[in-house]
């Protein structure tokens, strides 16, 4: 638990007696630690981690692999997008090319890949493609780089997000089914967190 979290000693697993059987089941395999991939290549997975780790200001292994996984399930189940301009390509295209992008803009700065780039090389890299002003390069022909950011960051907060770990650490009490929450804005179930000062 990081020293900075308001819930020091809470862990919302500890009330997972309360969660029905299915939403026990979902909830606790999020904290198994998958290592396998449907989509991904190995150097894509390694991009990825330290991309993501970047994005998301944590280098916990068991989040950061969650996230990957959560990204991985989403190429490889490849269910459609809800929306997508029209000058993006699909998301298996646009991640895997944008992924062999930021690979190669390692190796253009120091002549390795991105995921062995120093923190400030990589973030320098990152603030560049997030703002569409990485210079161009054939392997970000016809990939919007501000796009590939967006989906990236979008895929890896709502996993970050729904991870028991960071539910704990911002007081988020989980699945409140079949019991429910409180209605009256303001005030705590028995069973929530309470902050600390």
């Amino acid at each position: 638990m990081p020293k900075n979290s308001y819930y020091p000693t809470y862990d919302v697993m500890d009330d997972q007696k309360e969660w029905d059987p299915h939403t026990r089941s979902i909830v606790s395999a999020r904290l198994l630690r998958n290592q396998s991939y449907g989509f991904v290549s190995p150097v894509e997975a390694e991009t990825l981690r330290a991309w993501c780790s970047l994005l998301m200001d944590d280098q916990r292994g068991e989040i950061i692999q969650f996230i990957l996984c959560h990204i991985d399930q989403a190429l490889t189940d490849n269910k459609g997008e809800g929306q997508r301009k029209a000058h993006v390509p699909p998301i298996r295209q646009l991640l895997r090319q944008g992924l062999k992008g930021v690979d190669e803009a390692g190796w253009i700065a120091s002549s390795k890949p991105f995921f062995k780039l120093d923190e400030v090389d990589q973030r320098q890299i990152m603030l560049q493609i997030s703002s569409d002003s990485y210079p161009p390069t054939p392997a970000w022909d016809g990939i919007p780089q501000k796009a590939f950011f967006h989906k990236v960051l979008q895929l890896s907060v709502e996993a970050y997000y729904s991870h028991p770990l960071v539910w704990s650490e911002i007081g988020f009490g989980g699945p409140a089914y079949p019991k429910g929450y409180v209605l009256e804005p303001g005030q705590l179930d028995p069973w929530e967190a309470v902050r600390k000062p």
